[in-house]
């Protein structure tokens, strides 16, 4: 028997509904985007506060250090030492810088998740897009040091192929954890705590100087922070030191980006549909 229903052709788009949401955070990739298109100096300097970094410690105090210890305690000059940590650090800053001061002026004074709450977009696709809009400048600033690094032949090892991946993973980590700290700031007074946090791993995460040099105590506080984690990844990489152990930083990294990222949605959801 033929029916007699009329044949109704799916709406484009919908044909996949899963891959249709899956898209979605896309859209605020895009938005951000378009709003910074005609703000490209705030780029520029993430691609050079590492740089100078390399250069006045790693090149300039460098000659006074002399050699360090690297991954499995392979005498390497200071250069070499600080160079990957310092990919590490601009992954960090490239990916917390967005989710932290610029997603709050967002959500307190511009009211710009109001409106795209409005639309078909989610809670959590406002968390995985402003994530992976982190990740994409995050992406961009290591990229471009480990080009640098390479110009100023501080790579060493094939294996650093495998540095802006891992970039990613530790920007993942910081955006996931920086947007959800965000969701229970009040005020820009609360962002007082962010720095406090920054710079410390800044300084402390073995980016300078080896854990040997730290006293024990302080040296086991290093080793459960999260910049500690990919500053090892990625210093391994460029040295072309790889063992199984870096499957344990990944893996720290990695639950703390999902682990932020789940908190963060739940935490908009909740502040912007209550």
């Amino acid at each position: 028997m033929t029916s007699t229903e009329p044949h109704v052709r799916a709406p484009i788009g919908r044909v996949l509904p899963v891959g249709a949401m899956a898209r979605r955070p896309l859209h605020i990739v895009e938005r951000n985007a378009l709003a910074y298109r005609r703000m490209w100096y705030v780029f520029v300097a993430g691609f050079a506060e590492p740089i100078f970094y390399l250069l006045s410690i790693g090149v300039g105090v460098g000659k006074l250090v002399g050699d360090l210890p690297g991954p499995g305690g392979v005498l390497v000059d200071y250069r070499h030492f600080v160079a990957p940590a310092l990919l590490a650090t601009a992954a960090m800053n490239g990916s917390i810088f967005d989710t932290t001061f610029n997603f709050f002026v967002k959500y307190k004074y511009m009211k710009t998740y109001d409106a795209i709450l409005a639309t078909p977009l989610s809670a959590r696709d406002v968390a995985a897009g402003e994530v992976a809009w982190a990740l994409l400048r995050g992406t961009v600033y290591s990229a471009v040091f480990l080009v640098t690094m390479v110009a100023f032949g501080l790579v060493s090892s094939w294996w650093a192929l495998l540095a802006v991946p891992s970039a990613v993973l530790i920007g993942f980590a910081f955006a996931g954890a920086g947007l959800a700290a965000t969701t229970f700031m009040r005020s820009f007074v609360d962002f007082d705590y962010v720095n406090l946090a920054m710079v410390p791993l800044f300084l402390f995460s073995a980016t300078f100087f080896p854990l040997s040099r730290y006293p024990t105590a302080l040296g086991l506080v290093v080793r459960a922070t999260p910049l500690y984690q990919g500053v090892a990844i990625e210093r391994a990489l460029v040295l072309g030191h790889v063992d199984w152990s870096l499957i344990a930083h990944a893996a720290y990294l990695a639950a703390l980006g999902f682990v932020g990222m789940r908190i963060a949605a739940r935490r908009i959801g909740h502040l912007l549909q209550p």
